[in-house]
């Protein structure tokens, strides 16, 4: 990292990040608080020319911290290292304001991730960085390790198909991550890992919604990236029910709308028809491993197909979420049709804008394909005149070359939300 981007880092960081800080004229270790900057102010008891001094000559004025800003806490103020190196990377999700730590993994955490490292008492242990005392022993240890030094040993053989959640992934992901690289040590250097291939094949049972009832059943399904397939059967005595290909296969959890904490929706072409299976597993383990065996199968597909593109090209392309989902209504083409309430999804790779009479259904009911700029396709806020409707609510008109699509927003924040999501697929180029 050059200096420059150094500098941006540490001002991004600067307002909210939680650091300790070490009395290192007396040798002793102090609790943590909030300190307000103003001139002759002092941290601890350190005045701010000698806090800057500790800190590697980078004083507040260089982090762009104002004289007055409120941050928390204070300084790793220990002889030789910078703070920002040890709290540039929060575990996995690049959380600027940790205020907790793993002392015994020597990782700084945030407040969610901590609940999950409770639950871990055999390898992780934690503590508030504002609100426990630290002994010396303890602080050393932290400045001897940091997450970088954690995402060395931990992280050091992650294949390129297993995917790392991000903040605003759902809990089983972040758990089953923090378990397979601390519990399970999955990714140290000295594990062999599997090629796409063989991770890319599995087998189990799974339970899934049925296409016309809202009851869930138990399924056997049987995952082939050497036959770049996935099946599952209804009956042991019969052939599969389907049988899906792999270059046509997504999937994404949705916790929230299938209502279950281990929830995936699989989603694949059929007929020119996009197929949704919604499935869950009460294993948090299963359900992820089930995730990252699609994702494996699905890389294997895309290195052999495209032996020629990038790596750094085709993980994107792995899988996908939708970039954005929520209830809309939506007139007809006549722009006379009564409104009616429906739940969309918008697909940005595929640059479909899906609409469903009911969140979980099996088919949508169309779906609005959305182009570029120079091609005729435009995102207005608000309706057309003369389009009447009886509730006073923030529209939407998606203007395409064959029509136009109108919308009927819950709320402002809603309206701006699908305006700039619906833009951003305008925006991006057409790939093939």
């Amino acid at each position: 990292m050059n200096s420059e981007a150094q500098l941006s880092h540490r001002r991004e960081a600067a307002c909210t990040v939680v650091l300790i800080f070490k009395q290192i004229l007396r040798g002793k270790a102090y609790g943590f608080q909030g300190c307000r900057f103003t001139g002759e102010s002092r941290c601890g008891s350190f005045k701010y020319k000698e806090v800057t001094a500790l800190n590697n000559g980078v004083g507040f004025d260089e982090l762009g911290v104002k004289p007055g800003l409120y941050i928390k806490c204070v300084f790793f103020a220990l002889a030789g290292g910078c703070v920002f190196s040890h709290l540039s990377m929060h575990s996995f999700c690049l959380h600027l304001d940790p205020e907790w730590a793993s002392y015994k993994l020597g990782i700084f955490i945030c407040l969610n991730c901590s609940g999950i490292h409770r639950n871990l008492p055999q390898i992780s242990r934690v503590k508030s960085l504002r609100l426990d005392f630290w002994e010396n022993d303890l602080i050393e240890f932290m400045k001897k390790h940091g997450n970088l030094c954690a995402k060395a040993k931990f992280e050091a053989k992650v294949p390129p198909y297993y995917y790392i959640p991000q903040a605003c992934d759902c809990l089983v992901l972040k758990e089953q991550w923090i378990r397979a690289k601390y519990e399970r040590e999955e990714f140290v250097a000295t594990r062999v890992c599997q090629d796409p291939c063989s991770a890319g094949s599995h087998e189990g049972f799974l339970w899934k919604r049925g296409r016309e009832s809202r009851q869930f059943q138990k399924r056997r399904f049987l995952l082939s990236a050497r036959e770049g397939i996935l099946k599952y059967y209804t009956k042991e005595t019969k052939g599969p029910k389907a049988v899906i290909s792999i270059e046509k296969l997504n999937v994404m959890f949705q916790t929230e709308k299938i209502q279950h904490a281990h929830g995936l929706q699989i989603t694949y072409k059929t007929n020119g028809q996009t197929r949704n299976l919604f499935v869950y597993h009460e294993s948090g383990k299963e359900i992820v491993d089930w995730f990252n065996a699609i994702r494996a199968a699905r890389y294997h597909y895309l290195r052999t197909t495209f032996p020629t593109v990038p790596e750094s090209e085709l993980v994107p392309r792995i899988t996908r979420n939708y970039v954005k989902e929520g209830y809309m209504e939506k007139t007809g083409p006549k722009q006379k049709e009564t409104f009616k309430v429906r739940w969309f999804s918008l697909d940005c790779q595929e640059r479909n804008l899906l609409y469903f009479k009911n969140p979980l259904d099996a088919f949508a009911l169309g779906q609005i394909f959305i182009g570029r700029k120079d091609e005729g396709y435009e995102v207005r806020a608000g309706l057309p005149q003369g389009v009447c409707v009886k509730k006073r609510k923030p529209g939407i008109t998606m203007v395409t070359p064959m029509r136009e699509f109108l919308f009927i927003c819950e709320n402002d924040k809603e309206q701006r939300e699908w305006i700039d999501a619906l833009n951003g697929v305008i925006a991006q180029p057409l790939t093939g």
